[in-house]
């Protein structure tokens, strides 16, 4: 197996056939997941408002790191993206019903998302929440799907299901969000932050590695050290997101920045600082390239994004 070392953070990684280039990973693997949901969307012969309003957000662009996750996990224990598709749409769909309701007036009260006009703007504040609710009840339409039922790994399918459920309910992103809302215009202690981004964030983010893994094949000890990964990226994008807060480019973001200080929100930056917040980032993402070090090259994708996500730009 080939080691890395941790202490260069750059967007490329040693590959077999050179310099592994994981700009056009993510646009590879973006595309198959944005083909996939058209698919599913397509899937209903009758077109409806739900629907088009669903695919204004669902199709709308984004990162899709969670999608990609799932299929950089499966991969690095030799699955295939086709292997764990039905996952990663899911996962974006629920990902993506958490924006439009986190966008809510009653929520962050945020107009732009991925660059255009929030949902609740572009359509009515009733219909983002329909569009929401329906957005996380066709992701695990789709997970249930009865013909995963009768797949080879119908078990890994449940336990997917199940981590998926735990990841975005009131054990995850739900308690999370709630616990953000309730801390505004509170001063937080770090450990108390770190809980609610563990919560908000990154709850689903390891449910999107974990279900690659678990869909993929891996052994009890690979499945622990890449849910192990996932906990650090976790915490790692939305440290990121705090910076991006205070620094980023709302042309490159696709959102406004100064929203969490005008909220009164804790952040890293607003508890330790910028530096230091970048600091914790990059120890973050070094700590989750140890825990893959003995993977070989199938998962220097995974690498690749650990190093994305402390110099990520939106």
């Amino acid at each position: 197996m080939t080691l890395h070392r941790t202490n260069e953070l750059n967007m490329k990684t040693s590959h077999p056939e050179g310099s592994f280039d994981l700009k056009a990973y993510l646009l590879e693997n973006r595309a198959r997941v944005n083909a996939a949901l058209d698919e599913i969307l397509g899937q209903n012969s009758i077109s409806t408002k739900i629907i088009d309003i669903i695919r204004y957000c669902l199709i709308s662009g984004g990162k899709r790191i969670r999608p990609v996750l799932c299929i950089a996990a499966a991969e690095s224990v030799g699955s295939q993206a086709g292997d764990v598709m039905d996952a990663a749409c899911a996962l974006e769909m629920i990902h993506t019903y958490s924006l439009i309701h986190d966008d809510l007036p009653a929520m962050d009260d945020d107009d732009l998302r991925r660059g255009q006009p929030s949902c609740h703007i572009a359509f009515g504040e009733s219909e983002a929440i329909l569009a929401g609710d329906a957005l996380l009840t066709l992701a695990f339409q789709v997970l249930s799907a009865p013909a995963l039922s009768r797949d080879e790994n119908a078990a890994g399918w449940l336990k997917v299901i199940h981590a998926v459920a735990t990841s975005s309910g009131y054990q995850g992103m739900v308690e999370g969000q709630l616990r953000d809302i309730a801390s505004e215009g509170m001063p937080l202690r770090l450990p108390e932050l770190e809980t609610i981004y563990r919560l908000k964030t990154g709850a689903l983010i390891e449910a999107s590695v974990y279900s690659g893994a678990l869909l993929g094949g891996a052994d009890p000890m690979q499945l622990a050290a890449l849910v192990r990964y996932a906990k650090k990226i976790g915490l790692v994008f939305q440290i990121i997101d705090d910076i991006l807060d205070v620094e980023g480019n709302p042309e490159i973001t696709g959102k406004a920045v100064g929203s969490d200080k005008s909220r009164g929100k804790s952040t890293y930056p607003s508890i330790l600082g910028l530096e230091s917040s970048k600091a914790v980032a990059m120890k973050l993402a070094n700590d989750a390239l140890q825990s893959i070090e003995s993977f070989d090259s199938k998962s220097d994708p995974l690498r690749a994004i650990a190093r994305y996500m402390v110099h990520r730009k939106q």
